[in-house]
């Protein structure tokens, strides 16, 4: 059976080996230094975890000269910027509160895990939106509509034609195992709601823009390669308040949100008088 050394072990085992051959003790050479810049040092133990498994010498050397390349541009960049500091800035302070704020960051990702209610009832979100849909105007149009486009030539073209002009439920659902099957494009849902440019480019280039979307209620076109069926139900112009269901995910993301802030300050309140009856909050301030 052949056995694999990691690719790491490999080029220490070559580095003590290189260092026994010139005479260097091994407790010196285990650990080679790789580059230095003024005080600051790179060893090879530096790179652990950095090579690819089975990885050739060959590939192992490019790896260390490209790391130690851009090792000794940092650490030159990093001197000068250390010999350039204001005489008034305290990394320490700096260090002190970057510190804090993950700390402080991570334990607010854990209780919202944990203690956050993330569903939103479709009564929040019709509340929500009738507090707030002024905020909520369009900044393009948008329409609902069916539309299928389907490759030449249409299978079964007259079932085809006699489910799509049908009101009958049944024959909607009919429909859609159509499209599932022939279909390569299919909006067959007419609760939702879709930008006329969305919809522009499953059509052939041209056939619908803002300014001709009136005159397109209805309509089938070839284009050599494929069928399209079209059907407009409703339309809302630019600036025109968006209908809920095209906002909806939206406002679930700024409930859910404001949730969390509240959630996040009622915590803080409770653990803030929960330490003030334990005494252990001191102000020595008048």
């Amino acid at each position: 059976m052949r056995l694999y050394l990691s690719t790491y072990a490999w080029v220490l085992a070559v580095a003590i080996g290189a260092a026994a051959c010139s005479g260097q003790p091994e407790s010196q050479s285990a650990d080679r230094l790789l580059a230095r810049v003024h005080n600051k040092s790179l060893y090879l133990s530096e790179l652990e975890g950095m090579f690819p498994q089975f990885a050739t010498p060959e590939d192992s050397q490019l790896v260390i000269r490209a790391f130690t390349d851009r090792w000794v541009r940092e650490a030159v960049l990093l001197h000068e910027a250390e010999k350039n500091l204001p005489a008034d800035f305290n990394i320490d302070k700096l260090v002190r509160d970057y510190r804090a704020s993950l700390i402080r960051s991570h334990y607010e990702q854990v209780l919202v895990e944990q203690l956050l209610d993330s569903t939103v009832t479709k009564q929040e979100l019709t509340a929500f939106y009738d507090q707030h849909q002024e905020q909520y105007q369009l900044e393009t149009p948008i329409i609902r509509c069916r539309l299928l486009k389907i490759q030449l030539p249409v299978a079964a073209e007259n079932r085809l034609r006699r489910l799509w002009d049908s009101d009958r439920e049944a024959d909607a659902r009919q429909l859609k195992e159509y499209a599932e099957k022939h279909a390569e494009v299919a909006l067959l849902d007419e609760s939702l709601w879709y930008s006329i440019a969305e919809v522009s480019r499953l059509l052939p280039k041209g056939t619908m823009t803002s300014e001709n979307i009136s005159s397109k209620q209805e309509f089938t076109l070839q284009d050599g390669e494929y069928q399209y069926y079209f059907r407009l139900f409703e339309r809302k112009n630019r600036q025109d308040i968006a209908p809920l269901s095209y906002i909806q995910e939206q406002a679930r993301k700024v409930i859910l949100h404001m949730r969390k802030q509240q959630l996040l300050e009622d915590v803080k309140r409770d653990m803030y008088d929960q330490e003030l009856r334990r005494n252990n909050i001191e102000i020595l301030i008048d």
